[in-house]
């Protein structure tokens, strides 16, 4: 008997082996694009002292796993090529190419996908088959203890650039992959880790932030009791659910909504003047006359953008439905509902914080046609919706206790969950594209974000690793709750957080050799602090990574100011480049009494010269604004210069 159990034990502990088999981190999937040019980790677990082998293209490289079961190899540095079968022990990743790999890391412009840009770029992306441009997405996560091994499983796993596929992908990343393939003819994977309203702190690492901003790691180190975290989580979840069965029970949805409610004595107001302060819910009303052309016919509601939730009914019938204030609202009315004669489109609004109102300046109308779906240009057949409204009071609620836990916004957190595992993995170059989240308090950016970038390259071992600093765009920060107006263009001198913030961004990647910064102050929207022009973000980001990787210095970049002359009442700014010629606009001179005054300014050549003060010059700045519209410095291609702020010594 004792012999028998000493044989099972003996077999089951052999099959227990052979049965063994190496696992890898969720990068390591079919499709994948491995780094030309540069020694290729791979790594993964095995059992301890468990022999591993790894083969890719004819190079193999073998290992042990130590006693942890932890292994890694370093390929030799190959080029670009492929498809090829990288094998692992018995483990078989297929499809797989070598070529250049770029990590798009940040906060919301960077998640923005392609299905909100899409009426921007209609027929490209209609387009969009590049089997060797492959999207890879990192499932967000958190970690308030300290770093982890591996990414959690995601849906979009080194998937091919389609329609389909990019739709709800990252559009900058969807952009840059096609624009650096059809420069480079090599593969491109993207990878993309960001996550919207996310503060730079959350991207850096515990060890950087604790001598110089201790409290910074003190307040995720409260956050490490998991029976509060969850706790917190259950009530918030509770109170959101109890809020909302309350304000369901009274308000009166499904009269309110239908084409044949009496709304006469309804209060009318105008959209474009107009915001209600309580909680609750609130109902606006419009009529509109379809005549007998446009009845029956497909066609796509376009409402601007609207602070904050709102559910949309047409003649009765919902179309569309959006959980929070910035995604563009663009509901498709089905074949058939739109009847002729009288129509009513009903929009109820539910608010939890703030003021709701209508965003100005975004496009309200029905869109008729094949091309109802394009914004650039907009359609030929639409009709404008009528700014006045019927308005009339859903139910009033108390404000909904409680708050969200919002792990991701605490220092380290993503750092240690989505960063910290990615690494070794070789990688070209890095995008971070970030700020909105830290305008609020801009004065230490700068020193953030050398931590930040110095603990990534630690983790990569690269000091050299490259870094395209995206900078924020325009946008007027008094578009925040509470203005829902149109706001007249800034002209007059004033303190600007975001002009702060881009400053960092701009003195930072300046004293960095290996980083570049992408100047997108031309490209933004006075009130969506989302634009959407990411295809030209993308190429302005492809330019800066031509002269950083690729070394190409025939590259211009936005023109600098590489010196400052004073002579008399004039100022000289010479360039590193020259620039077209014009008046110029949002230059600005202070003296020892730091009040800033607006200058003259004009151009020739490589060279600012502004004109006529009357103080003896101490500080000069361009387009410190949130939203330098006025701001007109080019180069001879067109790229916008970067605000910025000087001293003269």
């Amino acid at each position: 008997m004792n012999i028998r159990l000493i044989l099972w034990a003996t077999m089951l502990a052999c099959s227990v082996t052979l049965e063994a088999k190496v696992t890898m981190p969720q990068l390591f999937q079919n499709g994948m694009v491995l780094q030309r040019g540069k020694a290729i980790p791979v790594w993964g677990k095995a059992d301890a002292g468990e022999a591993v082998t790894v083969t890719l293209n004819k190079k193999k490289v073998a290992t042990v796993a130590d006693t942890d079961g932890r292994w890694r190899v370093d390929l030799p540095q190959m080029k670009a090529g492929g498809p090829f079968e990288l094998k692992v022990n018995d483990l078989s990743i297929d499809d797989v190419f070598i070529g250049d790999v770029w990590l798009l890391s940040g906060q919301s412009n960077i998640d923005v996908t392609i299905e909100r840009v899409y009426p921007n770029y209609t027929d490209e992306i209609d387009d969009f088959s590049l089997d060797k441009v492959r999207l890879f997405r990192v499932q967000n996560d958190t970690d308030t203890h300290g770093v982890k091994d591996d990414i959690r499983p995601t849906s979009i796993n080194w998937k091919p650039l389609t329609k389909q596929n990019a739709w709800l992908f990252s559009a900058v990343g969807s952009f840059l992959g096609k624009r650096m393939f059809e420069k480079t003819g090599v593969a491109q994977g993207i990878i993309v880790n960001s996550w919207g309203g996310t503060p730079i702190e959350a991207w850096i690492s515990a060890d950087s932030l604790r001598r110089d901003y201790p409290m910074l790691v003190k307040r995720v180190e409260f956050f490490q009791n998991d029976n509060y975290v969850k706790a917190q989580a259950q009530a918030n979840g509770e109170a959101s659910r109890r809020w909302n069965e309350m304000l369901n029970k009274e308000d009166n949805v499904q009269s309110y909504a239908q084409p044949d409610f009496q709304d006469n004595d309804w209060t009318v107001i105008d959209q474009n003047n107009w915001n209600w302060r309580g909680t609750g819910s609130v109902w606006l009303r419009q009529h509109i006359t379809i005549d007998k052309a446009h009845a029956g016919k497909p066609a796509r509601l376009l409402l601007g953008t609207l602070y904050d939730q709102d559910v949309t009914y047409l003649n009765g019938k919902q179309i569309g439905q959006t959980g929070y204030q910035y995604p563009p609202r663009r509901y498709d009315i089905p074949e058939g509902l739109l009847q002729e004669g009288d129509n009513v489109i009903a929009i109820r609004f539910i608010n939890k914080n703030g003021a709701v109102h209508f965003i100005p300046e975004k496009p309200y109308m029905l869109c008729f046609g094949d091309d109802r779906l394009s914004q650039n240009p907009m359609p030929k057949d639409v009709i404008p919706l009528s700014p006045s409204w019927k308005f009339h009071l859903g139910a009033e609620m108390p404000p909904c206790p409680g708050g969200d836990v919002s792990l991701q916004n605490l220092p380290t957190t993503l750092y240690n969950a989505v960063l910290h595992p990615l690494a070794p993995y070789a990688v070209s170059g890095v995008v971070w594209y970030q700020g909105e989240s830290n305008v609020g308090n801009p004065a230490p950016y700068a020193d953030y974000l050398r931590k930040m970038m110095g603990c990534w390259r630690d983790l990569w071992q690269e000091p050299q690793m490259p870094f395209v600093i995206v900078q924020l765009a325009n946008y007027d920060g008094r578009q925040q709750t509470g203005f829902p107006r149109p706001i007249t263009p800034q002209t007059e001198p004033a303190n600007s957080g975001w002009a702060q913030l881009r400053e960092a961004q701009r003195t930072v990647a300046k004293a960095d050799p290996y980083a570049e910064l992408a100047v997108l102050n031309d490209l933004g929207e006075t009130v969506d602090i989302h634009p959407l022009r990411k295809k030209e973000a993308a190429e302005r980001i492809g330019l800066c990574f031509d002269r950083l990787v690729y070394k190409n210095n025939k590259v211009k970049l936005s023109p600098e100011v590489v010196s400052v002359t004073i002579s008399g009442t004039h100022i000289q700014l010479t360039l590193d480049q020259p620039i077209q010629e014009s008046d110029l606009y949002t230059f600005e001179v202070a003296g020892d009494d730091k009040i800033f005054h607006n200058v003259n300014a004009i151009s020739k050549g490589n060279v600012i010269t502004l004109l006529n003060f009357a103080i003896t010059p101490r500080v000069i700045r361009y387009a410190w604004k949130d939203n330098p519209l006025q701001a007109n410095v080019r180069s001879l291609g067109g790229l916008p210069m970067s605000s910025f702020e000087l001293t003269i010594k």
